[in-house]
């Protein structure tokens, strides 16, 4: 009897919304989902990862190809997440080969094993520690790498270097060709030696809120944490994974930016004697394999990090942390659109474990969750310590003439904290000098020729930049259309207000923080550690300074521009203006010195002005709830949006109007209503012409059913290959 040859079905990285079936490599044992292959495909060779063995494929065996080799001796994907990942691929009707692909690390998804590298670190040798560094004193540069690494006695890795000098490079060579230092791999950054951190004494609510979460732990339970900015929310968070440590497992927080985790690094490090995992886009591609690997094999007991971790395997998975859970930045935007926060509440299901959604601005949807008791809310209504909420003021604009962008109360007040030595935030949502180029002749303003948008100045850098697009230019002159050259820029940006505090400020110490004053790798961990040192007495920023970080000494936060995004066309514009002015008012007064927050706007009567001003996130909650109710939009229904671009005007509106027409053969049912096709708010975008289709349904359930049958259909269209398109479930903005 001829035994039947096995089957095997992958998941390819392609964009068809299938499995392909391989037949097993002659003479290989048998080998069990989540195990990577080579396969061919076409006339290339991909990596796959087997999801399963069937008795018989739709194809006939020898129109069969074989795997052309595994990869791997075991599964690096339990089945756990095996089945998180599916789950991901139907709800977000996203093909799973895709997905799979997304999860993985760049390494892995290239065929490389899964080896976790050490990471290079210097440390001093007998004869270095025997040097007096005082006898560097014309070497300053080495002088301070020998001080660092005598200080450290694990040794220190290059970025850590780099932030003690920027020549760490050069004076590493130099003391070792001197043999003063030497290097070694070193898994992961060091467990501190010594005594830990002592945790400090929790109020009654923190204390309330960790007993509470405890209580859940072993099974599923999701919890909502709302705490009002400086309530200690960290520490609650830290309460609760010492317990899951206690018991041998581990635990994965998540935050929103890259610009937290060195924050948050260092307090878990003074707190846990327990090695720690990073994950983020900051790091090369080798140390995010080796942070996957030591996460998924349970050599780190704590992993930290940006979106994507959530699909970090773990072996001994205890509870996620979700800190900051409100952010947009936890919704990827292009390619598989996935909500990393949503992604953290269904794998914490399927993994039977808590789950904690901490904010202080929590999401809408997030709050209408707990209050119909699918979510736990808990609450910590008041700050750590003496720390009381900040005054908030509003600076009436219409009654104002402000210089550069400032109005004289706000630049008072600055000067009133630079003479207590005291440091102040200026929050401006707006990087660059300028963001208008305008002839004051005859209206003209400089425009993106890729985007239907304004080129910002960047006047440093002496160009016209897209903020949307990337596009730059040098800068006009001369007006193209009058000739003229009464050229100025209009309105201000984050460079054009640092200027202006050098002007009227010129002995403060000025630290600009935006994604231009932070592109060098380090400068931004410099930046934090110039300003918790009291290095710097102003910073001005945008968003990146609303991001959960702690400055003590911070009393005054003046909001610039509040109004941008008050009346913006997205849906979530109010609540997300809401939430960015609290969150950076919340920097202000969190220690035992009161804060100020000076907001101005033109707008003062608008009530959402009048919540902040009494810090009071239901009463903006209640209101925009109400109004989501009234309007038919998300968290009272379920969104999709079918996004389409093309090269040439118009084509992508043809293609939805086909779309639609197919939407409507399939006869999606009441519950569910398209809406017609619309060019997107931005249509012209990096030269390509955009437009949208909303679907929008009550129930989740038709919606996704609706949607499975949909995107299949379109897969398979012929019109459908002549435009690039994408399906965005619960879209995060409407742009």
């Amino acid at each position: 009897m001829v035994a039947m040859p096995r089957i095997y079905q992958v998941a390819i990285p392609t964009p068809l919304y299938r499995l392909f079936d391989y037949l097993a490599v002659p003479g290989v044992a048998r080998f069990p989902p989540g195990v990577r292959v080579r396969v061919p495909f076409g006339r290339r060779e991909l990596v796959g990862v087997v999801m399963g063995e069937v008795a018989q494929s739709e194809l006939p065996a020898n129109r069969l190809k074989s795997i052309t080799q595994p990869l791997d001796d075991s599964a690096i994907l339990p089945p756990s997440m095996l089945s998180l990942l599916q789950w991901a691929a139907d709800y977000y009707h996203h093909p799973l080969g895709e997905v799979i692909h997304t999860a993985l690390p760049v390494y892995l998804r290239q065929g490389r094993a899964p080896v976790a590298s050490g990471v290079k670190v210097w440390s001093l040798t007998p004869a270095g520690k025997a040097v007096d560094p005082q006898t560097l004193k014309r070497a300053p540069a080495q002088k301070q790498v020998l001080e660092a690494l005598a200080a450290d006695a694990d040794g220190l890795d290059a970025e850590q270097l780099a932030k003690v000098s920027q020549r760490s490079a050069a004076a590493l060579k130099a003391l070792r060709a001197k043999g003063w230092v030497s290097s070694h791999q070193r898994e992961t950054r060091p467990v501190i030696s010594g005594d830990l951190q002592t945790a400090p004494e929790l109020n009654p609510d923190q204390k309330s809120a960790v007993a509470g979460i405890l209580a859940g732990l072993g099974g599923f339970r999701p919890f909502l944490l709302h705490g009002v900015t400086g309530s200690g929310k960290t520490e609650v968070y830290l309460g609760v994974i010492e317990q899951v440590l206690a018991q041998g497992k581990q635990a994965l927080v998540l935050v929103p930016e890259i610009s937290l985790t060195p924050q948050l690094v260092g307090r878990f490090a003074r707190r846990f004697r327990a090695p720690i995992a990073l994950l983020h886009s900051g790091l090369n591609e080798q140390e995010r394999l080796s942070a996957w690997v030591r996460a998924s094999a349970g050599r780190a007991s704590i992993v930290l990090g940006t979106r994507s971790a959530v699909f970090t395997p773990l072996m001994h998975p205890g509870l996620i942390v979700v800190d900051e859970e409100h952010d947009a930045s936890y919704k990827q935007q292009d390619g598989f659109r996935y909500s990393a926060r949503d992604v953290a509440v269904m794998r914490a299901a399927r993994e039977k474990i808590p789950v904690i959604l901490g904010s202080a601005t929590p999401s809408l949807e997030s709050l209408k969750n707990a209050r119909q008791g699918a979510y736990t809310l808990i609450e910590l209504p008041e700050r750590t310590g003496t720390a009381v909420m900040p005054q908030v003021r509003l600076l009436d604009m219409r009654r104002l003439k402000p210089s550069e962008g400032l109005s004289l109360p706000l630049r008072e007040a600055l000067a009133a904290r630079l003479e207590k030595g005291e440091q102040s935030i200026l929050f401006l949502n707006r990087r660059g000098f300028s963001p208008v180029w305008m002839c004051f002749d005859c209206g003209w303003v400089a425009p993106c020729k890729r985007c239907d948008a304004r080129l910002t100045l960047h006047h440093r850098k002496q160009k016209l930049l897209c903020h949307h697009c990337g596009a730059e230019q040098e800068v006009v002159k001369s007006c193209p259309s009058c000739q003229g050259a009464n050229l100025h820029p209009l309105g201000e940006g984050t460079e054009r207000v640092e200027g202006a505090l050098e002007k009227f400020f010129p002995r403060a110490r000025i630290e600009r923080i935006d994604r231009d004053s932070t592109a060098r790798r380090g400068a931004l961990e410099e930046k934090l550690r110039r300003v918790h040192a009291g290095e710097a007495d102003i910073l001005v920023g945008t968003q990146m300074l609303s991001k959960g970080h702690d400055f003590p000494n911070v009393t005054l936060v003046g909001i610039l521009n509040a109004d941008q995004g008050l009346y913006g066309t997205d849906f979530r514009s109010g609540e997300r203006l809401f939430q960015l002015i609290m969150q950076v008012s919340g920097r202000a007064g969190r220690a035992d010195k009161p804060g100020e927050v000076l907001i101005q706007t033109w707008h003062p009567e608008h009530p959402l002005f009048a919540a902040l001003q009494r810090h009071d996130f239901h009463g903006f909650a209640e209101f925009a709830l109400n109004e989501r109710r009234e309007t038919g939009y998300p968290p009272y229904t379920h969104l999709a949006l079918l996004r389409a671009e093309a090269p040439a005007p118009g084509a992508a509106l043809e293609f939805l109007r086909a779309a639609r027409a197919l939407a409507v053969q399939l006869s999606p049912g009441k519950d569910v209503q398209l809406l017609s096709p619309a060019p997107a708010p931005m249509e012209r975008r990096a030269g390509r012409y955009r437009a949208q289709l909303l679907v929008q349904s009550g129930q989740r359930a038709p919606l996704h059913e609706f949607l499975a049958q949909w995107v299949r259909q379109l897969t398979e269209a012929k019109f459908a290959k002549k435009t690039r398109w994408s399906l965005d479930v619960d879209p995060a903005d409407m742009y």
